[in-house]
């Protein structure tokens, strides 16, 4: 009994080799593609597929034996737009080509003027001659180099996650313009409807602050119109700091002119000094100083005239030119007489004309 399951076996193995060499001997009869993961866009089809696996040698009418199903793959896996390919021949000798192409989450324009694709993967794909990708756009990435910087890449993946909760929502798909990063590694948001920047901070708790925007859109539509904010902030929890238009202007402008204005008294302050510009005042009457002490003031606005004192230093005497005193013994009262001179005229003041 045993010898007869032996030969049962053996005559099996004999059958299965006689099937595979007749199999190894028949060639390919034909190639079917199937693309999948192109929901939105197909970066590429079958006709870029088939030039692909033409590229390694005869695939149809070629001898199964000789095709290198795993080498096919990794070709058609360098294209940038296949995340994965897999291969293998039915019993009618087709080969069924299977190809997981790569989605775009995002379109990333960099400081350098240069642009490229985000997937879901924070994998960098190139432009695309067929078609563009209605996906959310963000400027201002910092480099274009291939191998980026910890700091870098992490901003990538921070822009794949702001990208694909943008791309999940039709509305924000309809509401965003584009979303600009910041020099502080922070996202921007340019709306299409309302004239004003919205402040998101960094790519954390998106879906909150987004939550916030919606919720404040619709009170802000029913009461005032999104025109009437220059700048929304959603960084912050539970509120939304909204700026009215003309504040930050009035802001800057009450700056400016508190500037100006200090320019201007810093270069008519000399003119005032200088006393070039005069206008003559009306008369006035010319008083003697009730101190002892002669009164200096500046050249351009002293008055003429001069005041009499009581001491008989030499200091006096040399103060006062020309000034006639009287005085009584000592122990006696000291009485200034009267000035027989004409009163003197007075002098023209300085007086700055205005500008």
């Amino acid at each position: 009994m045993s010898a007869l399951w032996a030969m049962a076996g053996i005559g099996a193995i004999v059958l299965l080799g006689a099937a595979v060499q007749k199999k190894n001997h028949k060639v390919c009869a034909g190639i079917k593609i199937e693309i999948s993961g192109a929901e939105r866009h197909m970066f590429i089809d079958e006709k870029d597929v088939m030039e692909i696996l033409r590229s390694t040698g005869k695939v149809e009418g070629y001898p199964i034996a000789e095709l290198n199903l795993r080498s096919m793959e990794q070709v058609v896996e360098r294209n940038p737009w296949v995340k994965n390919a897999e291969m293998f021949l039915d019993n009618n000798q087709v080969l069924q080509v299977s190809i997981e192409e790569r989605q775009p989450v995002a379109r990333v324009f960099t400081l350098d003027g240069s642009s490229f694709y985000l997937d879901s993967g924070a994998l960098r794909l190139p432009l695309s001659d067929k078609l563009s990708a209605r996906v959310p756009s963000f400027t201002g990435f910092p480099t274009d180099r291939k191998k980026l910087a910890a700091p870098d890449s992490m901003l990538l993946h921070n822009v794949v996650a702001l990208g694909k909760y943008i791309l999940a929502d039709s509305f924000w798909m309809a509401q965003v313009a584009q979303i600009d990063i910041t020099p502080q590694s922070t996202f921007e948001m340019v709306p299409v409807v309302g004239d004003h920047i919205v402040a998101l901070g960094d790519a954390n708790n998106i879906e909150r602050k987004f939550s916030h925007l919606y919720t404040f859109y619709k009170k802000a539509w029913l009461q005032n119109g999104l025109n009437t904010y220059e700048k929304l902030d959603v960084q912050y929890s539970n509120q939304v700091v909204a700026v009215r238009k003309g504040t930050g202007r009035a802001q800057v402008d009450s700056a400016r002119a508190q500037l100006l204005m200090q320019n201007l008294m810093a270069q008519s302050q000399p003119v005032m000094d200088s006393g070039l510009v005069t206008t003559p005042p009306k008369p006035t009457a010319v008083k003697p100083a009730k101190d002892s002490a002669a009164v200096v003031k500046p050249a351009a606005m002293v008055k003429s005239g001069v005041k009499n004192t009581a001491k008989t230093n030499s200091a006096s005497k040399s103060n006062n030119k020309g000034v006639k005193k009287a005085l009584t013994p000592v122990g006696k009262k000291q009485v200034n007489r009267k000035q027989s001179k004409k009163p003197v005229k007075p002098q023209p003041k300085a007086v700055l004309k205005k500008q």
